[in-house]
């Protein structure tokens, strides 16, 4: 079933269109959804809000872009919004903190991609829902800014204090490797 008819049913209100949707896409939105939210059970609930959001919502999806991209945008906020109840807390940090230059270590290709998200969830929610929103998503930062009702220099502050937590992680962790090797 293509994507336009799995719209139209939804639209509709259809069951079988609705489970398939859920089936077909639930995988890649819970990968969303973890993005955000670090254990697995509360990802669940926040997969399952967004489909109850999806579906309440479908009727006003314009097929002009791409619907997938639609979706996410929908877990990526439920994924938010779930933190947002949880009182995120963002830290003000102020640039001159961090270095002018960055530097890109050689040593990610080293890593498997599994290490790399494990350390990212290892952030602060916080850090990790902004980094998260610039680097996998794509959002700018007037766009976070926005989203989490933060300024735009903290959301760069968040961003730039993650990029050096996850590289000073990423150097220690490989250190640790070329001994053990």
């Amino acid at each position: 079933m293509s994507d336009q008819q799995l719209i139209r049913g939804c639209q509709k209100g259809q069951k079988d269109c609705q489970y398939q949707l859920v089936k077909q896409y639930s995988p890649m939105l819970m990968t969303v959804c973890r993005r955000y939210v670090v254990d697995q059970a509360t990802a669940k609930d926040v997969l399952q809000e967004s489909f109850i959001r999806i579906f309440k919502y479908i009727h006003n999806y314009e097929p002009c872009g791409s619907f997938e991209a639609w979706m996410r945008k929908i877990a990526v906020r439920c994924s938010l919004d779930w933190l947002n109840k949880k009182h995120l807390k963002f830290e003000t940090v102020f640039l001159d903190d961090f270095p002018k230059e960055s530097n890109e270590p050689i040593i990610y290709g080293q890593f498997e991609i599994e290490e790399i998200i494990s350390l990212i969830q290892e952030l602060s929610p916080a850090l990790r829902s902004v980094f998260n929103l610039n680097v996998i998503e794509g959002y700018n930062h007037i766009e976070i800014a926005e989203m989490l009702q933060i300024s735009e220099s903290t959301s760069r502050a968040n961003l730039a204090r993650a990029r050096k937590i996850l590289q000073h992680k990423l150097n220690h962790d490989n250190l640790k490797k070329s001994k053990s090797a």
